[in-house]
């Protein structure tokens, strides 16, 4: 049997198997405490009507007008998976997404932010929502 492998980012992070159903999450290596800047969602910057026709499940719209494609490997901050109880949240600073830390992050915790209303209600729901959280709005019935 092959070892699952993980990718190491910067030092502060590893991309490695998550929890059933999710794929691949973004871990601390390092403790991470609550209010502390954890890292920017990268890549192209694309008008959001074209990003609109894409089928890449990477793509985090900045506004209206534009919306940035993260599907590149060297963005790290793809690899955080979606929780309805967040220790992450996403912020837009002058047309950056940044990410910082809403709770204190243990080493080898995984990173989570909420992916949103519209991406629940289009992507989670149908299937049913796996963060495995307590307070998960719409948990998946495996």
């Amino acid at each position: 049997m092959k070892k699952a492998s993980a990718k190491k980012t910067d030092g502060r992070f590893v991309v490695r198997k998550s929890d059933a159903g999710k794929g691949q999450g973004l871990f601390a290596l390092k403790p991470i405490k609550k209010g502390d800047f954890i890292l920017e969602y990268i890549g192209r910057k694309i008008p959001t009507p074209l990003a609109d026709t894409l089928k890449t499940r990477y793509l985090f719209e900045i506004d209206e007008k534009w919306t940035i494609d993260g599907s590149e490997r060297s963005n790290a901050a793809r690899y955080i998976n979606h929780s309805c109880d967040p220790n992450c949240e996403v912020y837009i600073e002058k047309g950056r997404i940044m990410i910082y830390a809403v709770k204190n992050i243990t080493a080898g915790g995984e990173l989570s932010y909420d992916y949103g209303d519209e991406y629940f209600d289009e992507f989670l729901r149908p299937a049913g929502c796996r963060c495995g959280s307590a307070k998960c709005r719409e948990p998946a019935k495996y």
